[in-house]
This record gives structure tokens, C-alpha cells and sequence, in this order.
């Protein structure tokens, strides 16, 4: 597939999602997709203490496979980024966090999740917010202007990946840090295997392997990088939805069971050398 028609698919999938939640459904990755035959992945991410006073739309609107704003560590007064933000419940959570004088983004790149996400924000009541239309591998925000960039299952469904880790780095400030959640695969696999479990795991998924994450990342210019498992997947989970694609799941599972998983991916820009302060600091 190539990457504009990538693109056109996750566009595709997310404008259903956000349709589906505004005549008052679940998004096919919500929390009821078993019983509604979706993917399963997205359920029990968010304790309802955090998400008590949050529209329930936002919620339904969840196509995310952890929880990163749990876990990013988030302080009053920071400028928090979400790529890819859907309906916005993990930029309404970040804002809540970063108190009113820090501030939440939210980038995506579907109409109809920007205009659920807003309508979010509007019911909310929520003023440290914004929710910006762009794609992730081109960041509309300046250089060095973001504290803490966060994102919930979003960068595996780019086909440029590379370029998004590239994007990040660049608007963040130094010293800035990166804390997302994101499927990563571990180990070799078979390709056509691969393939069919995650489309299982991530509705539209191309997710990196760990050791090559981490390389990306460090080519970016990233360092302190940390892939740390949240969510490991069993192939007994995905049986009735392999065995539907002719797959044969006693054989394969030795091959992949424990390979797929949900990860908080963690790293930091580097700070950078301090100001000069004297005749001698510089040498």
C-alpha cells in the first residue's frame, strides 16, 4: 500500500469511528468492541476517576492502546502535544493535568474528529486547549515549542515514521520529553502472520519492531530511550478472528504469542550544552 493510500485509509477508518460516536455508538476499537466484534485492544485503558467530569463521547471515541497521559508525568504549567488526538480525551486529561498555566494540543488530521474533539472541549469546559488540523509528519507548530509530546496508538499508523519521530524532536523544546503509547512487535515473525494479527491489534497497524523504534528514535537525535511493555497480546485472544482469516492458530501461535504488544515508548531531546557564564566555562 502505498503511503497516500495509507493515509486515505486511516482517514477513512477514523472518520467512521467519529460518525459512529456522534449517532451515539462506540468506536469499532471502543469499550465494547467484543460485543460489538471489534478490536478489542482499546478496552479498560482509563480509571474512571480520571475520566469523571470528561463528555462520554470522548471516551466512546478512544481508538488508543494505552493510557499516556497516565504515566507521561505531566506537571503544572507544561505544553503538552497529542499526535493524532481523535476525539480528545487524552488532550482533555493532559489539560486537566498541566493545570491553566500549561497548556494541551491536539493534532489530527480527520475533520470529524476535530469537530467531535471540539465539541469535547466545548462540553468540558475546558479553556487550555487546542486541537490543531495537520498530519503528524508535519507538525504545524514552531521549533522548541513543546514540553512533553504524547500519542496513544497513532504512530504506528504512519508509513512515514521516520519522519515523524524527525517532527517531534523538532518542536520539542530541549531537555523535552517524549511519552507515548504505541504497538511494537518483538522478534521476527512471518510477514503474511504479522500482517493478520495486526490488523487485529490496531484496526489499521504497521507497527516497529522494538530494537527498530529504538533506532528511529536515535537517529532523530533522541537519547534516555525506554520501550516498556504495558499490554502483552496472546494469540488465544485473536483466535476467532485469525481463524476467520484461514489461519491456522495452533500452528502459528509458537511463532508470534508474546510478540505483539502495547508499549509506553519513552525518550528525551537532549537538554544541550548551558549558556556560557564566564571567561572560562566555554573551554
Amino acid at each position: 500500500m502505498s503511503t497516500q493510500d495509507l493515509k486515505e485509509v486511516v482517514k477513512e477508518k477514523y472518520s467512521q469511528a467519529a460518525s459512529r460516536v456522534a449517532t451515539g455508538a462506540n468506536s469499532c476499537c471502543g469499550p465494547s468492541a467484543v460485543a460489538e466484534g471489534c478490536d478489542p485492544i482499546t478496552r479498560d485503558l482509563y480509571d474512571s476517576a480520571d475520566t469523571s467530569g470528561l463528555p462520554p463521547e470522548a471516551l466512546k471515541a478512544s481508538l488508543g492502546c494505552g493510557n499516556p497521559t497516565a504515566l507521561a508525568k505531566l506537571s503544572p504549567g507544561e505544553v503538552v502535544l497529542d499526535l493524532g488526538s481523535g476525539g480528545g480525551i487524552d488532550v482533555l486529561l493532559s489539560a486537566k493535568r498541566v493545570g491553566p498555566s500549561g497548556k494541551a494540543y491536539g493534532l489530527d488530521m480527520t475533520d470529524e474528529m476535530l469537530a467531535l474533539a471540539n465539541e469535547n472541549k466545548r462540553k468540558a469546559g475546558v479553556e487550555n486547549v487546542e486541537f490543531l488540523k495537520g498530519e503528524i509528519e508535519d507538525i504545524p507548530l514552531p521549533d522548541n515549542s513543546v514540553d512533553v509530546i504524547i500519542s496513544n496508538c497513532v504512530i504506528n499508523l504512519s508509513a512515514n515514521k521516520g519522519r515523524v519521530l524527525e517532527e517531534a524532536f523538532r518542536v520539542l523544546k530541549p531537555g523535552g520529553r517524549f511519552a507515548v503509547s504505541d504497538v511494537v512487535t518483538r522478534g521476527e515473525m512471518p510477514p503474511e502472520i504479522r500482517r493478520s494479527v495486526l490488523l487485529w491489534v490496531g484496526c489499521v497497524a504497521g507497527a516497529l519492531e522494538e530494537g527498530e523504534y529504538r533506532s528511529k528514535l536515535a537517529a532523530a537525535g533522541f537519547e534516555q530511550i525506554e520501550v516498556e511493555p504495558t499490554r502483552v497480546y496472546r494469540v488465544e485472544d485473536a483466535r476467532e478472528f485469525l481463524a476467520g482469516r484461514g489461519l491456522d492458530v495452533d500452528t502459528i501461535a509458537p511463532l508470534v504469542d508474546g510478540k505483539f504488544m502495547s508499549a509506553f515508548v519513552r525518550a528525551v531531546k537532549p537538554a544541550g550544552k548551558p549558556a556560557c557564564c564566564g571567561p572560562d566555562c566555554c573551554a
